[in-house]
């Protein structure tokens, strides 16, 4: 990773003080010790006219991995492949973050005992980074970087291959910015705003990050435009830290407003008089849903297919109406987060009875899976490349056949209310699509019908009376007990499957 900060001056006031108010000799190169790696700085030139600091990140990426105990971006834990071939040692991220808050500790914070007024003043500073990831492109680099003083943002989009330019941009950027303003600022919005482009942290987001936030976006980020955005991200979109971190914020905007002190509006609101309740997390309610459709159908013995670290699983074996729950999910180490989260070793002998972990891949029929009072597929089925997606079908509908099917997946209609969400981009990284209620009613529908099932409906979370809900639910009860639809379907499954894995394909070219 490569950071370089530029400063423009004269015999007067010669370009070389960024090395006091760096606090880094620019005669020296000098060398630090990150917890990931190492972070050399250098100065390529100095002098009286021009000087420029270099920050050089080397990653190691054994190092990251081991201390991340093999999670990944942002603490999900990972392929093992994918733990050490990515991007993290050459693209700009929370990694060069950190090494920047270490590295330049004292420039970050506004201070320097040898040239106080330098510190104080504005300079005419040129930054540049040279490969960003930028989720938003371009345009949210503009937005994000433009409010904030710098007279040129420069976000130039970065060719997936410069001899194949028909394939279009990469999700990176060459960043440069320039402009007059105090190092200390420059720092800050630097220290910021890297993780938020990369939507991403390398470690665990914990409830001092709320304090980090706050310290490093003073004077900037209470006016910021994009102020919920910056906070939901730069917290890993922790729904209770970015809510402590938007009201806070907001104090501090009125504060700045009406020339008081923070704490003077503070002490102005009557907490007695705040009765609004805490909004419960999306993923709780989708649990909670989850569990009252399977309790209305009666069910004892439940699959969570697709169970990843273990949520839904934990949620089932507080009930004690739930006697056997099967886990399954093709990530063994998804498997093994959701052993440690349940405490499997730990667990008594009675309770170690109801639960079981296994690995499999969805996308295949499996025998283990067939005799269940139901089957719960929770944001799994936008996962899937829908050429793969009639395998899945068939797998659960066609050959394990529980009596009911609870499946649950993304609203892209409620997109456009997730402020933090750039216009046009899918929820995670990893969803190969979302789809609309009326796209999820006719895949149920369609699905309900080949394989016998009654199908109903429901919203999860708050019900847009113009988008609908966040998440859309569909429950489906089996109508078939005799026979007839596996026998109507076992000889021509093949010849359906492959039909419905040419239509699909169809829709992925068109």
């Amino acid at each position: 990773m490569f950071l370089t900060i530029s400063t423009y001056g004269n015999p007067e006031r010669p370009a070389t003080d960024l090395g006091f108010l760096l606090h880094k000799h620019p005669e020296r190169a000098q060398v630090f010790s990150t917890s990931h790696g190492t972070a050399h700085v250098l100065y390529p030139e100095a002098s009286a006219e021009r000087c420029t600091a270099a920050l050089l990140l080397e990653v190691d990426p054994v190092a990251l991995v081991r201390r991340g105990k093999g999670k990944g971006r942002g603490g999900a834990p990972d392929s093992a492949l994918a733990q050490y071939v990515n991007d993290r040692p050459y693209a700009a991220s929370s990694l060069l973050a950190v090494a920047l808050a270490k590295v330049f500790k004292t420039a970050l914070h506004g201070e320097c005992k040898a040239m106080p007024e330098r510190a104080a003043a504005p300079l005419p500073l040129r930054v540049e980074v040279p490969a960003l990831p930028a989720r938003g492109g371009a345009e949210l680099v503009r937005a994000l970087f433009g409010p904030l003083g710098w007279d040129t943002v420069e976000a130039e989009p970065v060719a997936l291959d410069a001899e194949f330019p028909e394939w279009g941009d990469s999700r990176y950027v060459r960043l440069v910015l320039e402009g007059e303003l105090r190092l200390a600022d420059a720092l800050n919005h630097l220290y910021v705003l890297l993780p938020v482009l990369d939507d991403a942290k390398h470690y665990w987001v914990a409830p001092d990050e709320v304090d980090k936030l706050l310290r490093a976006g003073d004077g900037w980020l209470a006016a910021h435009p994009e102020r919920k955005l910056i906070t939901a991200r730069y917290l890993s979109r922790r729904w209770g830290l970015a809510r402590e971190a938007t009201e806070r914020l907001e104090l501090v905007r009125l504060a700045e407003a009406d020339g008081l002190d923070v704490e003077d509006v503070d002490n102005a609101v009557d907490e007695t008089t705040d009765t609004e309740e805490r909004p419960v997390p999306l993923a709780e309610q989708r649990r909670q849903e989850i569990l009252a459709a399977l309790t209305g159908a009666g069910a004892a013995r439940v699959l969570d297919l697709g169970c990843g670290q273990g949520q839904l699983v934990q949620a089932l074996l507080k009930d004690p109406r739930f006697t056997e729950i099967v886990g399954v999910d093709v990530s063994a180490r998804a498997l093994s987060v959701a052993a440690r989260r349940l405490r499997l070793d730990r667990m008594g002998e009675r309770q170690a009875a109801r639960v079981k972990l296994t690995q499999g891949s969805l996308a295949y029929t499996d025998k283990r899976l067939a005799g269940y009072d139901a089957a719960v597929l929770s944001e799994v089925i936008e996962h899937l490349d829908l050429p793969r997606l009639p395998a899945l079908e068939y797998a659960v509908f066609g050959s394990a056949r529980p009596r009911t099917v609870v499946v649950t997946t993304p609203n892209v209609e409620y997109n456009v209310r997730w402020e933090s969400l750039p216009a046009g981009h899918v929820r995670h990284g990893d969803h190969r699509f979302e789809w609309t209620r009326e796209e999820f009613r006719a895949w149920a529908e369609g699905v309900a019908g080949q394989f016998g099932y009654g199908v109903e409906f429901a919203p999860v979370g708050p019900d847009d009376p113009e988008v609908g809900p966040p998440t859309q639910m569909a429950v489906f009860t089996r109508t078939s007990t005799d026979g007839s639809t596996e026998s109507r379907t076992g000889s021509r499954t093949e010849s359906r499957t492959e039909s419905r894995t040419d239509e699909a394909l169809k829709e992925v070219t068109a």
